[in-house]
């Protein structure tokens, strides 16, 4: 059977591992990051329910690839969270998005792109951080069931 194990040896930097194993490959990679927020805002020129004001609880999704770097990483979860909470969120979360975006109508369509180019110009930012981060694509899901997509191949063509 399969029981509890504690580890022999903890395996140790510089002993046990070198610095030059600690990158495994040289391959591309995507990574991702998930995201909520609340906000409301309304749609201008529909006829429906969601003409008028009212809320969502929105899921974003990022993918985000790059090379490693000598730890063996494209992009450190924490560094995709600091740049969300500090260049994105704030314009959304707890917000009624219609007066804190630019002007556009509200859909999930327009925002998911607004969304993408924010990270987008964050990682350019940054490039001397990570080796070819690029942003792959941003799903903004607007409800549990329903979500737009942005892609770099599509953003790219434009």
């Amino acid at each position: 059977m399969y029981g509890f194990r504690i580890v022999d040896k903890l395996q140790k930097f510089h002993e046990d591992i070198k610095i030059e194993q600690l990158k495994y490959h040289s391959k591309r990679v995507m990574v991702s990051k998930e995201f909520t927020f609340d906000a409301a805002h309304h749609l201008h020129n529909y006829e429906g329910k969601c003409m008028n004001l009212h809320g969502h609880t929105y899921r974003v999704i990022f993918g985000i690839s790059g090379f490693l770097d000598e730890r063996g990483l494209v992009i450190d979860f924490g560094d995709i969270k600091e740049i969300w909470k500090n260049e994105i969120e704030i314009f959304l979360d707890h917000r009624y998005i219609n007066e804190t975006l630019p002007p556009m109508n509200t859909t999930a369509e327009n925002m998911v792109v607004w969304i993408y180019e924010k990270m987008k110009t964050a990682l350019q930012n940054r490039e001397e951080q990570y080796d070819g981060a690029r942003i792959e694509f941003v799903r903004l899901y607007e409800t549990p069931a329903s979500f737009a997509e942005a892609r770099r191949e599509w953003m790219e063509l434009e």
